[in-house]
C-alpha cells in the first residue's frame, strides 16, 4: 500500500483535467511512487508544476498527461523509449542539463530510465491545477495594450477648466493633467529665462551678450520664432544633439581593453553625424546611410566639397571595444557581431535583438533565426578604410575613361573582324573547384566599383586593352577584375593608403593618405591619348 508523504502534496493538488486513462500493474505503480515521484518532486516540481511561481519552458511534470503533451520543446517522454525521451536526455546532460543545480545520481537516473521503459506508469488521478491564473503570453494582446507598439495617433486636445492658459494644443494636455492632480500651472518665465532655456536646449551654450540685447529689444510676436531659427541654424546645434546620437552608437575614439588602441579616423564619423544633423538630413536617409551607406547608388555628397557623405555612416558598426589579441578568435568575432547587432537594434528599433543569440525572445516577436540572419549580413561585410573624399570624383573620371574606352573597343573589334581574327569567347571558370565566384559573369548593374579601382566592370575575355608595362595593345584571355583602367598604376593597402601615378595628383590637404583631385573630360581624354600614342595606331 502506498503512503503519501506531506512533501508530495503540492505536486498532487486536485484539478479538473483527468489524466490519460491507462492500466498499470500494482508493482509498476508502487515503483513509480517509491522511486520516481520523489525524484520529480525533489528535482522538477519547483519549476515544472502547477504550483510553481513560474513554469519554465511551458513544461509541467506533475501528471502523466503533462509529460506526454510536453512544453516548448515537445513531449518530455516517449513511453517505452527512453533513448528518444527529452526527460532522459536532460537528466543525462546530453541536451538540456536538468536539474540546473547539478546532475542527479546515476542510481536516480537509472530509476527514471527504467520508469520510461515500463511505459511511464502513473496512477489514474486528476492533473493538478494552479490556484493562480496561467501566465500565458498573448502577443496580439501585448501589441494591442503596450503603448510602444501603438500606431501614431492624433488625439483631440482634452477640455480644461482654465481655458485662458493654454496657448497651443499641447498646453491642453499639460493643463488637463495638472488639473487632474489638483495643481495649478506655474507662472510664465521672463524673456531672459526663455532665451537661456532655448539656447542651452538647442546648442548647449549660454546666449551671448549680443543675443540677449537683440532678443530683449525685439518685442514682435515672432521674436521667439526668430531665436529658434537662429539656434537651429547654428553649427553648435549638431554638436549639442549629436552627442546623444553618439552615445546611442557607443562612440569612442579608442578600443578600450588594456592598451586602449586608437580607432583609425573615428572623428570622421563624429563629424559626419554633426553635419547630418545640421543639414537636417531626413531620418530614413540617415538610417540607410548607417546600415548600407556604401551601397547607395546615388550617395549624398557634401554641398561644397562634394565628397561622399553616405559611406561615412557605416563607420558606426566598427566603434566600441575590441580585444586586441583574443585567445579564441572565433568567439571574439562572434562577440563583435553580437555587439554590432545589439547596438544597431537598440539604436534603430528601440529594442535589443541580442537576446536572440541564444533563444527566441520571450516578449517580442524576435527569433533566433532573425539574429543569425543579421549576423550573416555582417559576416558578408568587411572592415576597411575608404577614400570618401575622392571616391565619387574618381568614379566620375573612371566612367569618362570607360566611355572613351568603349568607343575604341568598337573600332578595334571592327578591325579584327576585317583581318579575319576572332576574339576568344567568354567562358566560366566555375568548373574549377578553387573558384567561388566568376566576377566576369556579373552584370555591370551589380558591379560596384570605387573610382578608378577595378573600373566599371570586370574585364571580359576578348577585350583589347593596353598593357601598362609594354604600352602595347593586347587581348584579354581570362576574365577578372583589374586594378585600374588604361594601365594606371595603383598600390592599395589595407588601410586605404594609396600611391598613384599621373594623371592623378595628390591633394595638399591629405594627411597620412592620398586624396585625389578630379579631372575634367578634356584632361581625361588627353591623358589617354598621351599614354596611347603609337599604340592605338589601328584607329
Amino acid at each position: 500500500m502506498t503512503v503519501f508523504r506531506p512533501l508530495l502534496v503540492f505536486c498532487l493538488a486536485t484539478g479538473n483535467a483527468p489524466a490519460e486513462q491507462q492500466s498499470f500493474s500494482t508493482e509498476q505503480l508502487e515503483f513509480f511512487e517509491r522511486e520516481v515521484r520523489p525524484l520529480l518532486v525533489k528535482h522538477c516540481c519547483q519549476c515544472h508544476s502547477a504550483d510553481a511561481d513560474r513554469v519554465e519552458g511551458g513544461l509541467l511534470l506533475d501528471s502523466r498527461a503533462a509529460h506526454l503533451s510536453g512544453g516548448d520543446s515537445g513531449p518530455s517522454l516517449v513511453p517505452g523509449d527512453p533513448d528518444n525521451s527529452l526527460l532522459i536526455e536532460a537528466v543525462q546532460f546530453e541536451s538540456y542539463e536538468m536539474p540546473p543545480k547539478g546532475k542527479m545520481d546515476d542510481k536516480d537516473i537509472n530509476s527514471l530510465v527504467r520508469w520510461v521503459e515500463m511505459g511511464a506508469p502513473w496512477p489514474n488521478e486528476a492533473a493538478p491545477v494552479s490556484a493562480a491564473p496561467a501566465n500565458g503570453f498573448d502577443l496580439a494582446q501585448r501589441k494591442s495594450e503596450f503603448w510602444v507598439w501603438q500606431p501614431i495617433a492624433n488625439p483631440e486636445p482634452p477640455s480644461v477648466k482654465q481655458t485662458d492658459w493654454p496657448s497651443n494644443a499641447i498646453d491642453h494636455f499639460t493643463l488637463a493633467r495638472l488639473e487632474q492632480s489638483g495643481l495649478a500651472p506655474a507662472g510664465d518665465a521672463d524673456r531672459l529665462a526663455i532665451l537661456r532655456r532655448l539656447s542651452f536646449g538647442l546648442t548647449g551654450l549660454p546666449p551671448t551678450l549680443e543675443a540677449i540685447d537683440a532678443f530683449l529689444a525685439d518685442t514682435s510676436p515672432q521674436a521667439i520664432e526668430r531665436v529658434v531659427d537662429r539656434l537651429l541654424d547654428s553649427p553648435h546645434f549638431g554638436e549639442r544633439w549629436g552627442r546623444h546620437w553618439l552615445d546611442s552608437v557607443r562612440y569612442a575614439e579608442s578600443r578600450g581593453h588594456e592598451f586602449d588602441n586608437d580607432i583609425p579616423n573615428a572623428f570622421q564619423y563624429r563629424d559626419y553625424v554633426i553635419r547630418a544633423l545640421n543639414a537636417d538630413v531626413p531620418y530614413d536617409a540617415f538610417v540607410r546611410e548607417h546600415i548600407a551607406g556604401d551601397l547607395i547608388k546615388q550617395p549624398r555628397l557634401h554641398p561644397t566639397e562634394k565628397f561622399n557623405e553616405s559611406v561615412l555612416g557605416t563607420g558606426f558598426w566598427y566603434l566600441g571595444e575590441w580585444v586586441h589579441s583574443p585567445v579564441d578568435i572565433r568567439k571574439d568575432e562572434a562577440d563583435r557581431f553580437d555587439n554590432m547587432i545589439d547596438v544597431m537594434s537598440k539604436t534603430f528599433l528601440g529594442v535589443t535583438v541580442a537576446c536572440a543569440r541564444c533563444h527566441d525572445h520571450k516578449f517580442d516577436a524576435i527569433s533566433t533565426a532573425d539574429y543569425y540572419a543579421l549576423s550573416g549580413y555582417l559576416q558578408s561585410s568587411d572592415y576597411r578604410q575608404v577614400r570618401f573624399e575622392s571616391l565619387e570624383q574618381n568614379r566620375q573620371v573612371a566612367n569618362q575613361l570607360a566611355n572613351l574606352d568603349a568607343r575604341y573597343q568598337t573600332l578595334i573589334l571592327e578591325r579584327l573582324k576585317k583581318a579575319g581574327l576572332q576574339p576568344p569567347s567568354q567562358v566560366s571558370y566555375l568548373t574549377d573547384e578553387s573558384v567561388l565566384f566568376d566576377y566576369s559573369r556579373m552584370p555591370q548593374s551589380q558591379y560596384l566599383q570605387e573610382g578608378y579601382v577595378y573600373g566599371p566592370s570586370a574585364r571580359q575575355q576578348g577585350l583589347a586593352y593596353m598593357d601598362a608595362k609594354t604600352g602595347e595593345v593586347t587581348v584579354e584571355t581570362g576574365g577578372w577584375s583589374t586594378n585600374a583602367p588604361f594601365g594606371m598604376a595603383s598600390n592599395r593597402s589595407r588601410k586605404g593608403l594609396s600611391e598613384t601615378k599621373t594623371p592623378w595628383r595628390n591633394s595638399p590637404k591629405a594627411v597620412g593618405r592620398c586624396v585625389h583631385q578630379p579631372l575634367n573630360s578634356k584632361t581625361a581624354e588627353s591623358a589617354v591619348w598621351s599614354r596611347a600614342r603609337g599604340t592605338w595606331s589601328l584607329v
